[in-house]
């Protein structure tokens, strides 16, 4: 795709969102007397309404539940339960069930573990209801001797974790949908969003941090930072101090852009894209939520793990699915030559802590 600069008094956003939320109910006919009942089916759903059906039934079930996940190729929703009973009720409700071996609870203290014993520069770790583990990833940065460490911690863990190297290194991608610039590096710009009825942007908070005011491609100073987090989290919200358009889409690059209407939580198995200046767009799959990443400059948790591409000066940059906005980047490994991680501060969190909104 051809690289497009944005007009001067125009300044679009990266980010997008999903179609309206599907109903996530079931109904069952009654079966005729002289016919055997019959099984219930997992109902064919959208990767929102997975999301949607996935919250409720967590909290239904309580400790009976140990994750979920959305079948992109057969469009369900699988639950991942403890007991038989359990797994009744998932199907009843039109999910798929699979009953597994570790708790919610037991991979939880295995977060902790790690997180006491191996916070170590380069590494990351996430829970992954696909393999019923918290996987744990040491980036190329890793020592023979830290990598020693983490084989003895993750071998303790037994079969609630596994280790795997990523040929990449963990790192923040200051360099970030349209490009944002200030005195000493460049990102993207997230989301334009409302505050007490003020036009602000959301973007990384690796970024605000290094950077206080910013400018458009054209060299027009276009705004200045109201807050930034990082580490811990990672966002920063920026307050425009130009009179530029601040429509709520997102660039897609090729003449285009989708409009943002809501933001909404990811979904392990969801398909996402991302637009960032560097990379422009490029889409994958939440592969685990509420992950961990020890960054050099300082640990960041929560976040969303994919396995969509991105390269320094994306950070801050709008992750999407249809009009739903889902996340903003903050760092991972590899470039969208060879691939890797990328992970994603939600946006859900970012809003709710501005006390912003997407508009």
């Amino acid at each position: 795709m051809k690289h497009r600069r944005i007009p001067r008094r125009r300044v679009a956003v990266a980010g997008a969102g999903i179609a309206a939320l599907v109903a996530a109910g079931l109904t069952f006919q009654s079966a005729n007397a002289s016919e055997p009942a019959k099984a219930p089916t997992a109902r064919v759903l959208s990767a929102p309404a997975a999301g949607k059906l996935a919250s409720a039934l967590l909290k239904d079930l309580g400790a009976d539940a140990a994750g979920t996940y959305y079948d992109a190729r057969a469009r369900s929703l699988v639950v991942d339960v403890l007991d038989q009973s359990a797994a009744k009720a998932v199907e009843r409700a039109g999910a798929r069930a699979r009953v597994v071996a570790n708790s919610l609870a037991e991979l939880e203290g295995a977060r902790t573990t790690l997180k006491k014993d191996a916070a170590i520069p380069g590494t990351s770790w996430a829970t992954d209801p696909v393999t019923n583990k918290v996987v744990v990833t040491a980036d190329r940065t890793v020592s023979k001797g830290q990598w020693a460490k983490l084989s003895e911690v993750v071998g303790r863990l037994g079969a609630k974790a596994e280790l795997k190297r990523s040929k990449g290194q963990f790192k923040p991608f200051v360099a970030g949908g349209d490009a944002i610039t200030g005195s000493g590096g460049r990102c993207s710009l997230g989301f334009n969003v409302v505050k007490d009825g003020q036009p602000y942007f959301l973007t990384a908070g690796h970024c605000t941090q290094a950077i206080s005011t910013w400018s458009d491609p054209s060299g027009q100073v276009i705004g200045a930072n109201e807050r930034s987090s990082f580490p811990g989290t990672d966002f920063g919200l920026v307050k425009y101090t130009a009179d530029v358009d601040h429509p709520s889409a997102v660039d897609l690059y090729d003449g285009s852009s989708q409009q943002i209407t809501k933001a909404g939580e990811a979904t392990v198995g969801e398909h996402v894209t991302r637009s960032g200046s560097t990379t422009h767009v490029h889409s994958g799959t939440v592969t685990g939520l509420d992950a961990t990443v020890n960054y050099s400059e300082g640990t960041v948790s929560g976040l969303i793990q994919t396995d969509v591409c991105a390269e320094p000066g994306d950070s801050g940059g709008s992750l999407f699915d249809g009009d739903t906005a889902i996340g903003l980047t903050s760092g991972g490994s590899g470039d969208c030559t060879s691939g890797g991680e990328t992970f994603f501060q939600p946006v859900t969190a970012a809003l709710s802590a501005t006390g912003s909104r997407i508009g």
